[in-house]
Formats: structure tokens, sequence, C-alpha cells
């Protein structure tokens, strides 16, 4: 069972607020869903992450937020991240240890969230599953077709800041630490885009080759899950899991 939460006046600025239901509260996990940010996509594919995650002891917040084609886009997209997770700080709550964790561009977005400065809330890690990493190559190589240029307002060369601003790879490394987890055969983001994170952030990061493909990193019943949930602990007490 999940409180349906708005965190802003658009229908799409709202969260799904999952609490532990098992003994122990280990924390605070925020969920994004990708979907290239259009708005076609929504916080369906992060529900059975958020109830396996309370299920463990994790207080679980699945995101929804504006994306292209719904009133999204350049910042309305990375706003909404950033004021959803900003909100859990008017929640009963405890705010002391908070990681996000998201999927293709959710993988952006929570690595992007990541590095705020300016966060009410901060966040002391983050997991990337098969996130679209490199916002200058993935627009090059139409990864997503024109998502990228979709989100952002055209290609690198139209709008160099937006992409300096939104871009994990641009702006690595962080201070705080941030796992990668991505399947080499992934044929919707390329494996490539991890690892081009990784090399940037050097030791802030870490890359962790999983079988399978792009939607098998977000299957509760699949290895690749089991390890971005091990890895958590770690992440909460802002330490790279070894």
């Amino acid at each position: 069972m999940s409180e349906h939460i708005a965190y802003g006046d658009h229908p799409d600025q709202f969260g799904e607020l999952y609490r532990p239901t098992a003994p122990e509260h280990a924390g605070v996990v925020v969920i994004v869903h990708g979907g290239f940010w259009r708005a076609r996509y929504d916080l369906d594919f992060g529900r059975p992450l958020a109830r396996d995650l309370a299920a463990a002891g994790y207080t679980a917040w699945n995101v929804e937020y504006r994306r292209v084609g719904g009133g999204g886009g350049w910042p309305h997209t990375l706003d909404d991240v950033a004021a959803a997770i900003d909100h859990l700080a008017s929640l009963d709550v405890d705010t002391s240890r908070v990681v996000a964790v998201g999927h293709s561009a959710g993988g952006q977005l929570a690595v992007w969230a990541a590095g705020r400065n300016d966060a009410r809330v901060p966040l002391a890690g983050a997991v990337s599953q098969a996130g679209v990493l490199d916002l200058r190559t993935a627009a090059r190589d139409r990864v997503g077709e024109t998502a990228v240029p979709d989100l952002l307002g055209g290609p690198p060369d139209a709008v160099p800041e937006r992409y300096a601003a939104a871009d994990p790879t641009a702006r690595a490394p962080l201070a705080v630490p941030v796992v990668c987890v991505h399947a080499r055969a992934d044929d919707v983001v390329p494996f490539a885009q991890s690892e081009a994170y990784v090399a940037a952030a050097a030791s802030r990061a870490r890359l962790v080759e999983v079988p399978g493909d792009h939607y098998t990193v977000v299957d509760p019943q699949d290895m690749s899950w089991t390890l971005v949930r091990d890895a958590l602990p770690d992440l909460l007490a802002a330490r790279l899991p070894g």
C-alpha cells in the first residue's frame, strides 16, 4: 500500500510513498523511472521496485515528474525531480539518509540530482540502472532517437549550457558515490554510456556489469536488482560499495 502525495500543482507532480513493512527502517530510496523523459512512460515501472524495497525495510519514494510531451522538458523535468526529493523534508520520514535509484533516463535524473548544491534534502549517493549518463554522446548517436535534444531543447552546439548543467558525465566526479549497473547486451541504452560516466568519475563511481538487457535491471526477481539492493547500505552511508 502506498500514499499518493503531491509535491506541486501540476497533475504529474506527485509521488507514491511506500513505508517499510519490515521491522527495521533502513533509509529512504527515491525511485526515478525512465522512458527517455517522454510523457507516455510513467512511474508504473518503479512500483515493483518500491514494493520490494519496502519489504526490505526501506522507505521508497516513487516519483512522477513532467515529461516531454506533457509539460516537461528543460528545465521543468529536472526541476520536478529536485522538488520531489526536497519534498521529503515535509513528510514524516527520516531524511538523514537518502539515495536515488534511476533507470534509463531516470538514471540521468538520479545522478544529476545527487550533484545538486542547493538541495534541501541532499542525496548520499545514487544508482544508475542502464542510465543515459553521457548526454552529448547520446544526442550525437541518437540514443532514443531525438530523446536528448527533445529534453534539452536542441543539440549540444545549440544549447551547450543546458548540456553542461544536465549531463552527468560532464559534471563528474560528484562528492557522493555513484554505482552504475548495466548489461553489456543492452540494445536500448549502450553500455558505453555507463563506461563513459565511470571513467569521468574515477574513484567516485563503480560500474557493475550484469547479464540480461535494458529491462532486466528493473526486474525485482533478477540478480541485477539484488546487486542494487545490496549496494544501498553503503550508499546510504555515503560509501562506494566495494
